[in-house]
């Protein structure tokens, strides 16, 4: 039995699988950020729609930039949040292990916890 390579159809034939799992790959990302960005509008819009029917937003209110938090509330918050997480001071990130000689505790013996059946 022999067994003839053909180099140019293994490389012909190898091109076209590459190029096949490429446009699979980058169609399968495509579609998963349509699927994900339009996810987003859908969940905004129910709230938006949630929003209005309990009163919480006057329904003059049109867009959706005007019914979320402003843009000086979101800075005064992540000053908030900043300020906040500076207040500790920093650890000097060095463990120490210590050997501890413990005396013996029948609470650590391996011993009461074996099951024994007798029968």
């Amino acid at each position: 039995m022999i067994i003839l390579f053909q180099i140019p159809t293994i490389i012909e034939e190898g091109a076209i699988i590459a190029i096949t799992g490429y446009v699979i790959v980058f169609v399968a990302l495509l579609l998963l950020f349509l699927f994900f960005s339009g996810l987003s509008k859908l969940l905004s819009w129910q709230i938006r729609k949630k929003l209005l029917r309990s009163g919480r937003i006057p329904k003059s209110v049109k867009k959706d930039k005007d019914v979320y938090i402003s843009g000086e509330t979101s800075a005064a918050i992540a000053m908030a949040i900043y300020l906040c997480r500076d207040l500790h001071d920093d650890e000097s990130n060095v463990i120490t292990i210590r050997k501890v000689s413990k005396t013996y505790s029948p609470w650590s013996s391996k011993i009461y916890g074996v099951n024994t059946f007798s029968r």
